[in-house]
């Protein structure tokens, strides 16, 4: 399975529904979205500064991770970066695959 970070602002309306209902039960609602698309949250972190929440997904297909993200952009109570990340074995996978490159006016 793919692997994405999340990282997430809410806006008003929705750091009202966190004070109301508290962060357990976001939790609770990331890890369901997750299970309906055949993923499942890895982790799960609030946080002040540039972001309010910080969760690393495991999602089948970048299909799968769009119709999430979909949901809840919809919602239009939080909005959303989504990174994709590599493992390490991704990673020299991809480098033992590089394609030989010249820059323009190099």
């Amino acid at each position: 399975m793919a692997k994405y970070m999340v990282l997430g602002n809410y806006n008003a309306q929705g750091a009202a529904g966190v004070i109301a209902q508290g962060g357990t039960a976001r939790v609770n609602a990331i890890k369901a979205l997750c299970k309906q698309i055949g993923g499942k949250l890895e982790s799960c972190y609030f946080s002040f500064g540039e972001y309010d929440i910080v969760a690393v997904i495991e999602a089948p297909d970048n299909v799968a991770m769009t119709a999430a993200s979909l949901a809840v952009g919809a919602s239009g109570l939080v909005s959303m970066k989504t990174v994709v990340l590599l493992s390490p074995k991704e990673m020299d996978e991809a480098a033992a695959k590089v394609p030989g490159y010249k820059a323009p006016g190099a």
